[in-house]
């Protein structure tokens, strides 16, 4: 169950990634805007992943 919400989070996380540029930003012409977004998304990513894992092996 667990699981669940994780992949639930990164599946958010993708769709905001997609779903921002083409709205919000659609008339912001910077490319830095947009590399920005994905830095600070891939990075929210890289801890939801370090969250998930930290456990793992140990028993329940």
């Amino acid at each position: 169950m667990k699981e669940r919400k994780w992949t639930l989070i990164i599946f958010v996380i993708i769709l905001i990634a997609y779903i921002l540029p083409y709205t919000l930003f659609t008339n912001v012409t910077k490319w830095y805007g947009s590399f920005l977004l994905w830095t600070v998304l891939a990075l929210i990513t890289i801890m939801v992943n370090y969250l998930i894992t930290k456990d793992w092996g140990k028993e329940e």
